[in-house]
């Protein structure tokens, strides 16, 4: 037995004595997982093969290709189909999408590959309206000469004939006045006013899409040129509501049942500033947009990669162009009926997002943006549709198999539309804190101070070391890193030194120990 006189004069050891401080389990700056890839597998089969083709030759995630693809398809058919889906709801096929990357990805190389066939669909256009339009030019000219020289026979004629020449100028007038000349073809705008958006609107028959890798067209809703938000061609362009334009000295523009498609990448702080704009939120401008956060793969890329092949490059350009330049002169939409399998995945779909939509709901926080998921359910099924039929799509219905792809490429954006207005609405020390983490696991860091550490931070995430502060303070708070005792101060005075941190053990994981998530 050992005897107690044998411990006396030595103070009892704890865990924390040998081992250190004890660490609790670390709290989740957030709780969203992580964010799902673009489903290329749900577009038709060549529309898939490019998308996948394009990401693999410019090494960018395939989420900026397809949702450019579905923009290119929405370019081809908006304004020219509409989705039956029930009753009396319609549903045309624009949309609406963005993608939020970082400069350096290549954005614009995605761009042109995805957007080309649109341009060389758009130049047909032209030559083939060429004559056309030369015609009516030259009857309008004409008929405009005409009745000039009427009206100057009527001013110089004599009292009695006087009467008989007027009434023959003003016929020859009016007839001058009736004659329209058709407008240029053209898909596609960029940099693009709502008043312009308005004016092609009218000219190009009821549709336009507006496609750009970059995101100025935010800043022209916020008001660049005009001073204050101006968004209401934007809001009814997506619906469809008609639009009547009134201007000073310009004839009345009258668009029945407006078409708009934009296609957008952005800065990811892009979307923050969009969150800003007077009555963006409000009046349902953010409710309208299909949102993508890809995750970059600069750092990563493969420098050597595969070439699209020509087969997948020649084979988008016939299907796309051929698409667009097929419904290029409806003027009646194309409408497009639901098989009953499609009606019941749809409604399926629909009873999901209900449930979702209530108070502790997923979707309660995005409510605006989810009570018009169903229907952008439906605009991309219709898409699809339009694009795996080659031969008159518009004569059969839509399947339900087309409609069950809709779908997961529906729950692809809710996922991301969640990310994105979380983001919206985060808090700036959340984010840093997000930015500080990563840093800390990436570089297997079990201590650093806090000098080193804004040292070895971008400049652009922290101008000055005193931005680390809150989210080191929110770090702490959540049990991801703790501040060591500071050492005492000497006499001799000085610059204290810089508070060191601990790291919690899990961000340094041991051999076959999985990292905790943030």
């Amino acid at each position: 037995m050992t005897s107690p006189d044998l411990w006396e004069g030595f103070d009892p050891l704890t865990a924390e004595d040998v081992a250190g401080p004890v660490w609790d389990e670390p709290v989740p700056l957030s709780l969203r997982p992580p964010l799902p890839d673009f489903p290329v597998h749900a577009l038709p089969d060549w529309l898939a093969a490019m998308v996948g083709a394009v990401a693999e030759e410019t090494q960018t995630p395939a989420d900026l290709a397809g949702c450019l693809a579905l923009a290119a398809l929405a370019t081809a058919a908006g304004g020219r189909a509409t989705v039956c889906v029930r009753g009396r709801w319609r549903e045309p096929v624009n949309l609406y999408t963005a993608v939020a990357l970082d400069p350096g990805n290549r954005k614009s190389a995605v761009f042109a590959a995805m957007t080309e066939p649109l341009l060389t669909a758009e130049k047909a256009l032209v030559e083939l309206s060429g004559p056309a339009r030369a015609e009516a030019e030259t009857t309008a000219k004409l008929a405009r000469a005409a009745a000039e020289k009427a009206a100057a026979r009527a001013a110089g004629a004599e009292p009695d004939k006087r009467e008989e020449l007027t009434v023959e100028a003003v016929a020859l007038a009016q007839q001058a006045e009736g004659f329209t000349i058709p407008a240029r073809p053209q898909l596609v705008a960029d940099d693009a006013t709502p008043e312009t958006v308005g004016t092609l609107l009218h000219e190009q028959g009821g549709r336009i899409s507006c496609l750009s890798a970059e995101g100025e067209l935010f800043d022209i809703i916020a008001g660049r040129y005009s001073g204050k938000p101006n968004m209401g061609m934007f809001l009814k362009g997506h619906a469809g509501d008609m639009v009547r334009v009134n201007r000073q000295g310009r004839e009345a523009q009258h668009i029945e049942a407006p078409a708009v498609t934009i296609g957008l990448a952005v800065q990811p702080e892009v979307l923050g500033a969009l969150s800003r704009i007077d009555g963006a939120d409000g009046r349902g401008l953010l409710a309208r947009f299909l949102y993508a956060l890809p995750v970059s793969l600069v750092g990563q890329r493969n420098l050597t990669p595969q070439l699209i092949p020509d087969d997948v490059s020649e084979t988008y350009s016939r299907r796309l162009a051929g698409l667009t330049l097929d419904m290029a002169d409806w003027r009646d939409p194309a409408l497009l009926a639901l098989t009953p399998e499609a009606d019941a995945v749809l409604l399926a779909y629909q009873r999901v997002t209900e449930s979702r939509l209530g108070k502790g709901g997923s979707l309660a926080p995005v409510i605006k943006w989810a009570s018009k998921r169903d229907g952008a359910v439906a605009r991309i099924a219709g898409l699809l549709h339009l694009a795996t039929h080659e031969d008159n799509p518009w004569r059969a219905p839509i399947p339900g198999q087309t409609m069950a792809a809709a779908t997961e490429l529906g729950d692809y954006f809710t996922a991301h539309a969640l990310a994105v207005f979380d983001a919206m609405g985060s808090d700036p020390a959340r984010d840093a804190a997000h930015t500080v983490l990563l840093h800390l696991r990436e570089q297997r860091l079990s201590g650093f101070n806090r000098r080193e550490l804004f040292r070895s931070l971008p400049r652009g995430d922290f101008a000055a070391m005193g931005d680390l502060d809150p989210a080191l303070r929110l770090l702490e708070e959540h049990g991801w890193i703790r501040q060591q005792p500071l050492p005492p101060r000497g006499t001799r005075g000085g610059r204290p030194p810089s508070p060191r941190y601990d790291t919690h053990p899990r961000l340094t994981p041991a051999p076959g120990q999985k990292p905790l998530s943030a």
